[in-house]
């Protein structure tokens, strides 16, 4: 039991927690109760949907509004949320209820979980993420509730209200407009984008920039001033290229009037940092903007957030790097401070790690589907990054495409760096510390 114990790190225990999850959301939706025909989903597409909502992807093989109950409907809400925030905080979260005390073992999986370099204060964080979020999401419901009341009445917009105010703020991009079509019906209201949008950005920054600004602190943490930097260009850049791109374009913005082409392009924009939602045709749009979308949700969100993908931090730790290496500067430094190489390190190992992954799916889906292989790239790219925009392919996959795309979702949600520590054996700390004769190679 001892060594049972050592076996089980915070990274496997999180690993394996999640993957715990996912199977009993799988086995409730293969449930009776679960679909409207009352036959419950096979368990192939219940561990789709099941991996999708837990790892706040949003790509999905059935419709969720005209497949699912309202039970199968409200799991799918359950297994976003513990998703997004973690199951560790909500285990956190029935302990206080509870009044049990919170072990030394169960901050370090918080730590973890967390994405915190320290168990310091980790409890009161947990605490400010779980009031944080639930604000959030009851300030984004009761907005779009308001909103749709005039087309649904009370009932049924406060229920679209929580289901997507919940989704949005997970960055998990369900919905239950019905027919796969996501938020197209409402491209030109403001009320409906702006609330969304907002839900996405909030859930994407992170869950310690969000605790830093409610701090009003006259000095934020480096981590906060590049989060909000970075977001904030990417965002910009995304929206401006998607307008000029698609500015004439008569399947997606061609039509629309000029504020209408605006909001659009800032909403998807926003969307494939990890959201999923869309409200324009994305199969219509040219391959340039695609693969633009694509470059952004292989970036995603920012840590310790409900995003996915390499994250903002990661991806400016690489850029700032390879401008250093041009300097030939040995050290990378931003905002006046110098970022540790091992930090660099594990920028670079998560980025070629998900790049590798990437490519090891697309040569897997594109030997079993016969599609084309922009739309490939998209689709495994959009479950990467746990995004859940799609070309369509999604509902149409092989039992083997739809596994490699489980496998993909659930690596882009525990992170391609945690999965390799827990697939690994740490070395001894003699062997750790042996520092072998130098020798150069060469490179370029």
């Amino acid at each position: 039991m001892n060594t049972l114990g050592k076996m089980m790190t915070p990274s496997r225990v999180l690993v394996f927690g999640f993957a715990l999850v996912i199977m009993l959301g799988a086995l409730l939706l293969t449930l009776p109760q679960a679909t409207q025909d009352g036959l419950g989903l096979p368990f192939l597409n219940a561990t789709f949907t099941s991996t999708s909502a837990v790892c706040v992807t949003g790509l999905v093989v059935v419709d969720t509004a005209t497949t699912f109950t309202l039970f199968g409907q409200w799991v799918i809400l359950l297994l976003i949320q513990v998703g997004g925030l973690g199951f560790m905080t909500f285990a956190t979260l029935f302990a206080m209820i509870l009044r049990k005390r919170i072990t030394l073992k169960e901050r370090l999986l918080l730590q973890e979980a967390l994405n915190q370099v320290s168990v310091e204060g980790i409890v009161r964080l947990t605490k400010s993420v779980l009031q944080i979020s639930f604000a959030i999401e009851a300030i984004g419901a009761l907005i779009l509730t308001l909103r749709w009341y005039s087309e649904f009445g009370w009932s049924k917009a406060l229920y679209y209200g929580v289901f997507h105010s919940v989704s949005a703020f997970n960055n998990a991009g369900f919905d239950l407009m019905g027919n796969f079509s996501s938020l197209t019906a409402f491209v030109g209201d403001p009320i409906i984008n702006i609330t969304i949008m907002l839900l996405i950005i909030c859930g994407g920054l992170g869950f310690l920039v969000l605790a830093d600004l409610l701090a009003y602190r006259k000095k934020f943490r480096l981590h906060t001033k590049i989060v909000l930097k970075v977001s904030g260009v990417l965002i910009l850049l995304g929206a401006a290229f998607i307008l000029i791109m698609e500015f004439s374009n008569p399947k997606t913005l061609g039509p629309l009037p000029i504020g209408t082409k605006v909001l659009a392009a800032f909403f998807q924009s926003v969307s494939p940092r990890t959201a999923g939602f869309n409200t324009i045709d994305l199969a219509s749009m040219y391959d340039t903007t695609l693969l633009s979308m694509i470059v952004f949700m292989f970036i995603g969100a920012s840590p310790g957030g409900t995003g996915g993908g390499i994250k903002t931090t990661t991806f400016i730790a690489i850029v700032l790097s390879v401008l250093s290496t041009y300097r030939s500067d040995p050290h990378v430094v931003l905002e006046g401070r110098t970022i540790p190489k091992d930090v660099i390190q594990k920028a670079l190992a998560i980025t070629t790690s998900a790049a590798f992954l990437i490519f090891l799916i697309i040569s897997i889906i594109s030997l079993t589907e016969k599609v084309d292989l922009l739309t490939v790239l998209f689709e495994v790219t959009s479950a990467f990054g746990t995004v859940g925009l799609s070309l369509g392919l999604t509902p149409t996959l092989s039992i083997v495409g739809k596994m490699a795309i489980i496998l993909t979702m659930f690596i882009g949600r525990v992170g391609p760096l945690t999965l390799a520590f827990v697939l690994s054996q740490k070395k001894s700390n003699q062997a750790a510390h042996i520092k072998y004769p130098e020798e150069r190679i060469m490179i370029g």
